[in-house]
């Protein structure tokens, strides 16, 4: 009998424990529609690009994106979802940031190449990215807010959950409770289409994408070159077949100087 009560909870504790690792962590960012209206977008010199991005240590300056972040927050939180919070984000990378700069390349004494979007993405840690926009509509004394939320894989970016719509006109003139109002409606069926994609994360593998370069220093290796006969892209592509989920990858392009792999599903753990 003993034996079977330890059986029993040792299952029980298996199963809650799964049934917790299969939550998604998530971080909410405002969009980067949302960011140009309210000018916190900012020039990024990209190896002689400049591209525009959102700042979002001046964003969160912004009382309204604090306070709807923090609705949010909430309302995720109540439905079981673990909350990555942008604002500790931040401040995490700035203490990262300075700790990186003290690095250097020994070669050439290059700084770490990065873009702040990047340090973000990396920092945080998050698996799905919550993307809000909303404007306020007044009719008399009565508000509304017209709101867009997306729900963004965080490696490769591809929309997995979306919600928008309009709340019902209010008297309430807090902006917390008047997105609270108007997204409680979608709400379930977002979070819905949130865990049915980390469901398929676990059962399938996360998606990635893979590049495979080759460096131009003289030595003449290219991925061309054959190595007992087979010829190193053949040898890349069956090492991806051995230790992708279920073998599932795409060799998108490939020259004999980079391989583009796309769809790789890569176990979530090991």
């Amino acid at each position: 009998m003993k034996k079977l009560i330890c059986t029993l909870f040792l299952s029980v504790m298996a199963i809650t424990m799964f049934a917790q690792a299969k939550k998604p962590t998530i971080m909410v960012i405002p969009s980067d529609g949302w960011c140009n209206q309210q000018g916190f977008l900012e020039k990024y010199d990209n190896q002689g690009t400049t591209e525009m991005i959102p700042n979002y240590n001046q964003a969160l300056l912004d009382m309204q994106l604090r306070s709807v972040i923090s609705k949010l927050n909430i309302l995720m939180a109540d439905r079981g979802f673990p909350l990555v919070d942008l604002e500790a984000s931040m401040k995490n990378i700035r203490t990262m940031s300075a700790e990186n700069n003290l690095l250097t390349n020994k070669k050439q004494g290059a700084a770490l190449a990065e873009s702040p979007l990047d340090k973000m993405r990396r920092t945080a840690k998050a698996d799905i990215i919550m993307e809000i926009e909303w404007t306020v509509n007044t009719t008399g004394p009565r508000r509304s807010i017209t709101y867009n939320l997306r729900g963004l894989d965080a490696y490769t970016l591809k929309q997995i959950a979306g919600a928008q719509g309009t709340g019902q006109p209010s008297l309430a003139t807090e902006l917390p409770v008047l997105m609270e109002e108007a997204v409680l409606v979608h709400m379930d069926e977002f979070t819905n289409q949130l865990q049915n994609h980390f469901d398929d994360l676990f059962a399938n593998g996360r998606e990635v994408t893979v590049d495979v370069l080759v460096f131009d220093d003289g030595s003449g290796l290219d991925l061309e070159k054959e190595f007992d006969g087979y010829e190193l892209t053949e040898i890349i592509d069956d090492w991806m077949a051995e230790n992708t989920v279920n073998h599932r990858f795409n060799r998108a392009d490939a020259t004999e100087t980079f391989i583009y792999y796309q769809q790789v599903r890569i176990p979530m753990f090991r």
